[in-house]
């Protein structure tokens, strides 16, 4: 079987729920796109942020996604606008070409991106905003905080705790906590995918939350 029909067998299990298939599709990728990221940051940290929420947006775009456009592509395009946006936010300018294809009229994986999708950039942030964003993000982590209390996740909690209050790294988390690398790969995963569903689940104007309308 070719890469290409791997991929899309890939895609089609995933989309059937199946986990192995997503731990198959991190592992296959991760480590390109945490390359592409860290080259241009030179923050592991923040590079293997944007690399999680780069599969989580390609989790919640699934639905439309065309199996006809190869995997890695598609993959790239996310991660390419999830580093744009974070670089914008820093209030620096983005040193990658997301439109523009090269001379011979192909494209770089990252260079291949859907005009659908909405940076949250693209909207001016106003205070009023800010805060609705804020009460937003609260509601949520309770949400998920207290349901891991009640059912007894404190290996879970407590890996979140050091990859987004500590800001460790998922290296030092892991051997922290006595658990793999991909079981906290999985948990940041699990974590951002749950609190952006609770967060959409609040039916906030589309202004409010752009990225979740991608």
């Amino acid at each position: 079987m070719n890469s290409s029909a791997a991929d899309q067998l890939l895609v089609e299990q995933i989309s059937q729920g199946d986990d192995s298939a997503w731990e198959t599709l991190i592992g296959r990728y991760e480590g390109r796109l945490l390359a592409f990221v860290e080259s241009r940051l030179r923050n592991r940290s923040t590079s293997e942020d944007i690399v999680q929420e780069t599969f989580v947006g390609f989790l919640n775009s699934l639905p439309n996604y065309d199996r006809r456009r190869p995997l890695e592509s598609y993959l790239f395009s996310i991660c390419a606008y999830k580093l744009t946006d974070h670089l914008r936010r820093e209030g620096r300018r983005p040193a990658i070409s997301l439109n523009q294809s090269a001379s011979d009229g192909s494209s770089s994986p990252w260079q291949i991106v859907s005009g659908g999708v909405r940076g949250a950039s693209s909207i001016a942030r106003s205070g009023e905003r800010k805060k609705l964003e804020e009460d937003a993000i609260v509601e949520a982590l309770r949400s998920q905080v207290d349901k891991w209390k009640a059912k007894g996740d404190w290996t879970k909690l407590m890996c979140i705790e050091m990859l987004f209050v500590l800001g460790a790294s998922n290296k030092d988390t892991a051997a922290q906590l006595g658990i793999t690398e991909q079981q906290v790969a999985n948990y940041k995963f699990d974590f951002l995918a749950r609190t952006k569903s609770l967060i959409g689940r609040q039916n906030l104007d589309e202004e409010i939350f752009p990225e979740l309308a991608d």
